[in-house]
Order: structure tokens, then C-alpha cells, then sequence
């Protein structure tokens, strides 16, 4: 492909080539940003192997597999009410089989399309032009077409309908007061295959972002569905390769195999996949891998990974991941509106101590902002030093010189979260903070996820930084648990949301990180290192670093 053809593709991959050349781009990230431009990713592996004379061409799956069987996973099993609003990756492990998203991050976090065909940007990444696949058809017979991202869209930015997908994607909006909306013209249809994205603003990671567990595509319809009383669980129209069976919160959930030729994508090997509730205890989740009971993990307790490693028959995964326990403040509500008392708290954390503490050292120490070591943006700062003196001096000027009473909510599973939190109280006694931990069962944790005033908060892996601080702490997105309003913030996170360039964005997001850190307003110990167990007849099961679940190459053995 020479240069001419790549110009055309988008302006600015021939200077992403030539900083690859220079070994000034690394090859992650040369994958990453010229597939996000529009460059296939079968095209960007060919032409990175091309240029550092490796000859890479992009991976698949050699082996064919056998066709039937069914594949039975542990894991929780919770309401998929509405896609829209999914807030944990297992409603999206179930739902994904069923209904589909526009584009898929791989476990090479490169991004293809699915439901789309091709994207393309224009110059300043303001407008982003989708050509959907024709001849797909929903489970009810249906086609898919325009009508149908449209009105996803519509539901996920109207902030009635509370999806984090408001946040993913703000530059489809605008912020009116401390309410965010749809902007003017943001959702425009060409035609029934053809859908035209117009931005308030420059943004890289859009089609990443589709990517994402809750940025799943679904029917016209769902809207009126769920406006009359029912769900998505009671009329699950989709496109994916399989159909809900049955869902029983708390217990069980099963997908079936549709007819191949009703499938738009490669027929997939599987003819049934089950979910199975086992609970709480990692132990029992063990066991039943163990006695053959299931045949995948959801995820592996860290403290049970060298008992695994030596079960004949198992296979164990590990992944380093932006997994994280954020211990957040919610700086709205006092004492944690007060910024010193927010450093005097961050003053006394040992972060490599509650990572050996309550992690075994599975991972690596967090600086209290909330880009990791594997963003591409990412840049390392000093993890912030015990002082307990600077802690007493800081409580002292907030008004607290004889200690300060607070409380921290997490959940009781996993375990590590409550082990995060009260390694952290037994450090914060030396200042004369005394933290009650109260350790809640999920349902009730996250009834209330958002408005506690100090909590602890799993977030899962996201391919890119900037994606996680979109979410997370740009004034007025639905999952802002920490009520931070920052319009500095703001401005410098658009300005690296539309900044190709490697170097560039990574100076912009150390300002971002620096801002986190220095405001206080979250503790990051530590980024976790995940893993999960499956027999060895589980075949094509790639771990993905949000441990989303991507089976329609998975296959059986006997």
C-alpha cells in the first residue's frame, strides 16, 4: 500500500508510518491509532511487519474447531434489563452473545468492525462516517439498518436513561447547567447502511469507545419495550449468533446456537452456553472447575492461582490490566469537600503495602490518578510519600487538630476490596483517623455506587486513558462517582481526547494526572495483574483485559 492510498484512508497515518519507520511510534500503538483512523487491521499488522522487517502479519486462529457441545461458565448472573446500562462486564458477557456492538476491541487491543463494515474521520476527527453491514438481519427477522443505531444512540444520550455511554461519548453532547443532552445534528442518517457521527469536538478513540461492554446495538424498538413495562429479557431481539434461552438472576442463564444461515458472521462452534450462579466463595467457584463441574472461570481468586496451576487438566491465564480498587471521595459531601482533608487521608497510604497486603503483589503500586502502565498514554510520577505528620498538620489546618471520624463502604466480594480498605484504616490511625469499614453485599453496595461519600469502587480495564477519564471524572457524566467539576480538567482532557500524536497526548494526560493527583480526590493503590482458569478442552479462549467474554470462536474437545 503506498502512501498515496494511505493519505486517502485518513491525512494522518502516512506521519504515523514515518514516525514508526523512525521507532519513535511503538508497534502497539501504531496498531491502535491507525485502525482507530480507519486503516484495516489485517492492513496496519502487514504494513508494520513491512516496516520493522519482521514480517508480521496480523493473528488468527489456525486450527479449525468442532462444531457442538456446550460450554459451561461460572459467574454471576444478574438482570440485562436494558444493554444501555449495563454497569458490570458480566450483564455484557451474556448480552454480547446476543446483541452486538458497531465495533470490537481484540485482546490485542487493536479495534475492527463488527456490526459496522468501515468508519472513516474526516481531517480534524470531528466527524465520523460509519457504513453499516447489509444483509444482517435481527433474531426476529427484521433487517438491521440506520434506524437502528440511531435510536440507540438517542436512548444512550438522554440523560433520563442514566447510560455511562452519555460519558463514553460527551462529545455527542452538550453540558447545560449540570445536565448533559444530545447536541443539535449529533446523529445524522445518509442512508439505511450509513450513519454520519458530527462532534462537538475532536475525538480519537470513537470507534474504540464502541467497543466498550455497554455500547451494545440494539433493536428500534427497545425504546417503546421498555417505556411499556417489559425488557430486554423479555423480548430479546438481537443479532448476535445466539438467542436468550433463559436468565434467572442469581442463578442461571443459557444462550442457544441460531441457524447458521440466520447468522450474518462466520457460524460459530458452540451450540449452547450456560452461565452458572455458584455465589460468593472463590473456593466453591475452584471446586467446580475442579471436579468438572464448569468449564471456564469467570475470573480466578488471586489466592487460589498456585492451586490451580497444579490441577491436572487446567489451564491457568494471567493478564496485567488497568484493573483497579479506586478509593474514592465523593467532593461534594463533607468532611471530603475540603481538600486538605482529602491529603491528609492520601498522606498515610502505603500503596506497594496495601498491594502486598491485600493482593498478594499481584500487580504494580498506583499513584492516585487513574491512567495505568499500560495505557499508551501513561507516564510514571512519584507515588505520593508517607508523612504522617504532614497528615496531622493538613487535619489540623481543616479543622480536625483532634482526628477526624469517617466511614468507607465496599463490597464483600471479591474479598480484596474489603482488604483494600481496611489495610488503609489500619494506616490512617497513626494521624488520628479513625475509618470504619462497612463491608455491604453487592446488591446494596451498588444500589448506591455513585453517592457514597468515600467507597471503593472496582473499574475495569479500558484500552486507552483518556477513555477512563472521560468516564469517570468530566463534569456531569452519569458514572462521575466523585462529583468532581473541574472545567481545567475538562478543556485539557478534549484537547488529548483529539490528539493523535503519541508524545502530544502523553504530555497532555500528564497534566491530567497531575491534576488527579494533586487534587486528592481519589487513592489508586494498586493496578491488578487478573486471572481465570478453564479446563484444557476450552479451546480459542482469549483473555481480554476487561475480562470480556468473546466466544464465537470457542471450541470443545472431548
Amino acid at each position: 500500500m503506498n502512501r498515496d492510498d494511505l493519505k486517502s484512508i485518513h491525512p494522518k497515518i502516512p506521519s504515523l508510518v514515518e514516525q514508526h519507520e523512525k521507532g519513535a511510534l511503538p508497534r502497539r500503538e501504531f496498531l491502535r491509532t491507525t485502525t482507530l483512523l480507519g486503516l484495516s487491521s489485517a492492513a496496519a499488522y502487514a504494513l508494520s511487519g513491512e516496516i520493522l522487517g519482521d514480517g508480521l502479519v496480523e493473528p488468527s486462529f489456525a486450527q479449525e474447531g468442532t462444531y457442538g457441545g456446550t460450554l459451561r461458565i461460572q459467574m454471576n448472573v444478574m438482570e440485562i434489563a436494558d444493554p444501555g446500562v449495563f454497569d458490570w462486564s458480566e450483564k455484557g458477557n451474556v448480552g454480547r452473545q446476543i446483541v452486538e456492538p458497531l465495533a470490537q476491541v481484540g485482546t490485542d487491543n487493536v479495534t475492527r468492525p463488527y456490526l459496522a463494515e468501515s468508519w472513516e474521520a474526516n481531517d480534524d476527527l470531528t466527524v465520523w462516517t460509519f457504513k453499516l453491514r447489509q444483509g444482517v438481519k435481527w433474531n426476529n427477522g427484521d433487517d438491521f439498518i440506520a434506524d437502528d443505531v440511531i435510536a440507540t444512540f438517542e436512548r444512550w444520550l438522554d440523560p433520563a436513561t442514566g447510560s455511562s455511554n452519555q460519558g463514553r461519548f460527551s462529545a455527542l453532547t452538550v453540558l447545560e447547567g449540570e445536565t448533559r443532552t444530545a447536541a443539535p445534528g449529533a446523529l445524522e442518517k445518509i442512508d439505511d447502511h450509513t450513519i454520519r457521527f458530527n462532534l462537538t469536538r475532536p475525538m480519537l478513540q470513537f470507534p474504540e469507545s464502541l467497543g466498550d461492554y455497554p455500547a451494545l446495538i440494539t433493536h428500534r424498538s427497545l425504546g417503546e419495550t421498555l417505556a411499556n413495562g417489559g425488557s430486554f429479557m423479555t423480548d430479546p431481539i438481537g443479532t448476535g449468533p445466539y438467542t436468550l434461552e433463559t436468565l434467572n438472576v442469581g442463578e442461571f442463564a443459557a444462550a442457544v446456537k441460531r441457524p447458521a444461515e440466520e447468522y450474518w458472521g462466520e457460524e460459530v462452534y458452540l451450540d449452547r452456553i450456560e452461565w452458572i450462579d455458584l455465589g460468593q466463595d472463590p473456593q466453591a467457584h475452584f471446586a467446580a472447575l475442579a471436579s468438572g463441574q464448569v468449564d471456564l472461570l469467570y475470573t480466578l481468586d488471586v489466592n487460589l492461582v498456585e492451586q490451580a496451576a497444579g490441577t491436572p487438566g487446567l489451564a491457568v491465564v494471567e493478564k496485567l490490566t488497568a484493573v483497579t480498587g479506586v478509593a474514592r471521595m465523593r467532593v461534594s459531601e463533607p468532611p471530603f469537600d475540603n481538600k486538605l482533608v482529602r491529603q491528609a487521608i492520601q498522606a498515610c497510604i502505603d500503596r506497594p503495602v496495601v498491594l502486598e497486603l491485600a493482593y498478594s503483589n499481584n500487580g504494580t503500586p498506583g499513584e492516585d490518578h487513574h491512567v495505568s502502565p499500560i495505557h499508551p498514554e501513561y507516564t510514571e510520577l512519584p507515588l505520593p510519600p508517607v508523612d504522617y505528620e504532614k497528615a496531622k498538620s493538613l487535619l489540623a489546618e481543616a479543622g480536625y487538630p483532634d482526628g477526624l471520624d469517617i466511614k468507607i463502604q465496599c463490597i464483600s466480594d471479591p474479598k480484596w476490596e474489603s482488604d483494600q480498605a481496611l489495610v488503609m484504616a489500619e494506616m490512617l490511625k497513626p494521624a488520628g483517623i479513625n475509618l470504619e469499614v462497612e463491608i455491604l453485599p453487592g446488591g446494596t453496595y451498588w444500589d448506591r455506587w455513585t453517592t457514597w461519600p468515600f467507597s471503593v469502587t472496582q473499574w475495569t480495564s479500558r484500552p486507552l486513558g483518556v477513555q477512563v477519564l472521560s468516564l469517570a471524572y468530566r463534569s456531569g457524566v452519569d458514572w462521575n462517582e466523585t462529583n468532581y467539576n473541574n472545567p481545567e480538567f475538562d478543556a485539557i482532557l478534549d484537547q488529548a481526547e483529539a490528539t493523535v500524536d503519541i508524545e502530544e497526548r502523553r504530555a497532555l494526560v500528564l497534566e491530567l494526572q497531575k491534576m488527579l493527583q494533586d487534587d486528592a480526590i481519589i487513592i489508586v493503590p494498586f493496578w491488578q495483574k487478573i486471572f481465570t482458569a478453564g479446563s484444557e478442552k476450552v479451546q480459542n479462549y482469549a483473555y481480554h483485559i476487561a475480562r470480556e467474554q468473546h466466544l464465537n470462536q470457542v471450541y470443545l474437545t472431548a
